[in-house]
């Protein structure tokens, strides 16, 4: 039979070992790296996630964060809209511009003549609201009467005046012109998915 012969013969003893734990050691690497290759690659995904879930925290936490301040912005918003409303409403009101004008003709000691709502005419974001509108009455009452309209909160002007002191009957003039509102229009729906992305 033949001898296995190391080459460790007449040496001492503990290179032996040396040998031996140096034999185990690597092949004890090479297990342990190649067995463990799918474990690390599998930790660093999971610490590029835990990563990625962090830093969404620390969004949602300046997110969460800055809420209050949005929320004053929003409410601050939705008061200014609610004063444009006032100046460019969304309906036309009719019976409330009409009561309020014959008011204020009552108030000037005028006689309305005629009230004719015309036919909506389309803008961009609004629409304009003709009204035609003649009455009798006095030149002062008269610029008492634009002065009070001009502080209605809704937008209101008056196009074509027309003055006659002619067929006044008791008053000193008649008058005749166009009260021009203006009314909002919401965008179509088409139009905010446009807005949207």
């Amino acid at each position: 039979m033949a001898e296995f012969r190391t080459g460790l013969e007449g040496k001492p003893w503990y290179m032996g070992v040396a040998l031996g734990l140096a034999v185990a050691a690597i092949i004890y690497g090479g297990v342990h790296y190649f067995s463990l290759k799918g474990q690390r690659a599998e930790l660093a995904r999971q610490e590029s996630r835990l990563g990625e879930l962090q830093r969404k925290i620390q969004e949602g936490r300046a997110a969460q964060a800055a809420l209050p301040r949005f929320r004053e912005e929003v409410r601050q918003l939705e008061l200014e809209l609610d004063q444009l409303l006032r100046i460019l409403p969304a309906r036309r009101n009719t019976q409330e511009l009409l009561r309020r004008i014959r008011a204020l003709t009552e108030q000037g000691d005028f006689n309305l003549l005629r009230f004719t709502p015309g036919g909506e005419i389309d803008r961009d974001f609004y629409s304009e609201w003709p009204i035609t509108i003649s009455l009798t009455g006095t030149y002062h009452n008269l610029a008492l009467l634009f002065d009070r309209v001009s502080r209605f909160s809704r937008i209101i002007n008056i196009e074509g005046l027309k003055l006659d002191g002619r067929n006044a009957g008791n008053h000193t003039l008649s008058a005749s012109f166009r009260a021009k509102t203006f009314i909002y229009k919401d965008p179509p729906p088409e139009a905010d998915a446009e807005v949207a992305p």
